[in-house]
């Protein structure tokens, strides 16, 4: 996994920029003794956003860029001079990433689409100076207004893999390669369990030229949910998937018992999958007559469609890829994707799970953060003061 450029999760700092203060200037000149306050309002401090970016299909850029500052606010000056705003922080993520505060573990935001921006911390406002406190009763006005102090957040940016179909099953059940027979994508092959260490995504086409994505995961076993394997890091690519596609061996002892272990891991995962339409694969059937077929199929679920499918032989593919069309697009289906979009509930992150992927990634979780612009604070400490005086005297 170290030599791996798939990030699906980093943790940064973020602060945004305060606001400059308001400047104390009374105006004292020749030929005009009396000018009366000239101190001009300081600058808004810098914002941070977060913006979509389908050019990234994962975080490897913000991997070692672990702060992220905005620009501070300019002081105001004499003359009623406006101080200079500080420049916004753009962060480009990919499609679907959900950002959690990372001390408290509160949903903070999500992003769905391209070109979205969503604030996620906004800089200060500038002070007021006290030109704009003139009055008649008040025409010399010795005071300012400091500006707003900066927000700043240590978040987790978690990647969330948007597809059509997303493919579920055991070590070496062969995910791999039905996604390579039915899509460009080149995942690695071998016949062992956890050759597939990364998420891979794939197009499949389809009749008329229409597509959809079809999305690999690490497989699951038993025990994933609580944190066995590779799944409680991959689990949550299925929960932006329309669709799941079971997959089981003809191999397999009980294929009922199987495909109820996936299910229940998911359950476990997160019980909201459970509404999720689902399509059984029974793979590796090359060998299989149409008896034993035939046998096979009295020990699978009744509820869900269900395809005999050989990624080699290319038999039951044509099958299955209707199946998988016809389900995505049913009207339950469809009902069931816009209810998700406007009712979608997104749920706080849970920092026991967070810290036990970090352990099992082996990387610290823990950062160190060193505010440069506190030497720029003991500098400004006494500005107001000295300018009065300067001016009065």
């Amino acid at each position: 996994m170290a030599e791996s450029n798939f990030v699906d999760y980093v943790k940064i700092y973020c602060r945004s920029g305060k606001g400059g203060r308001g400047s104390m200037h009374l105006r004292h000149v020749k030929y005009n003794p009396n000018g009366g306050p000239d101190g001009g309002d300081g600058g808004d401090g810098g914002s941070v956003y977060l913006r979509g970016n389908h050019n990234f299909w994962t975080l490897l850029h913000l991997k070692y860029e672990r702060h992220v500052r905005a620009e501070h606010g300019g002081n105001g000056g004499r003359d009623k001079c406006h101080g200079t705003n500080g420049k916004d922080v753009y962060i480009d993520v990919p499609c679907g990433t959900v950002v959690y505060n990372a001390e408290t573990g509160k949903y903070v935001c999500d992003v769905t689409y391209d070109g979205q921006e969503v604030l996620l911390l906004k800089g200060g406002r500038g002070g007021l100076g006290n030109f704009q406190f003139r009055s008649a009763t008040n025409q010399a006005p010795r005071y300012a207004q400091p500006g707003e102090p900066m927000q700043e957040m240590t978040i987790i940016l978690e990647l969330k893999l948007l597809a059509d179909v997303g493919l579920v099953g055991l070590p070496n059940a062969g995910k791999s390669t039905l996604l390579s027979a039915l899509s460009s994508a080149r995942p690695k092959i071998a016949n062992y369990p956890f050759t597939t260490l990364e998420p891979s995504l794939g197009i499949v086409s389809y009749r008329d030229r229409q597509s959809f994505v079809m999305a690999d995961i690490p497989g699951i076993i038993e025990g994933a949910s609580e944190g066995k394997g590779l799944g409680l890091r991959f689990l949550r690519h299925i929960e932006r998937n329309s669709l799941l596609l079971f997959m089981v061996d003809s191999e397999s002892d009980d294929i009922r018992r199987d495909y109820e272990m996936l299910v229940n891991e998911l359950r476990n995962f997160n019980p909201e999958m459970m509404d999720k339409h689902r399509v059984l694969a029974v793979t590796k059937c090359d060998l299989l007559d149409d008896e034993l077929i035939a046998m096979l199929r009295e020990t699978t679920p009744d509820d869900i469609p269900v395809v005999f499918i050989s990624s080699v032989t290319g038999k039951g593919i044509s099958e299955l890829k209707d199946v998988l069309w016809r389900e995505l697009n049913s009207e339950s289906n469809k009902l069931q994707t816009i209810m998700s979009e406007d009712t979608l509930v997104h749920r706080d992150k849970d920092m026991s799970r967070f810290r036990l992927e970090m352990a099992q990634e082996g990387e610290d979780d823990d950062l160190v953060f060193i505010d440069e612009d506190e030497i720029e604070d003991v500098e400004d400490i006494d500005d107001f003061e000295y300018e009065e005086s300067e001016e009065i005297r």
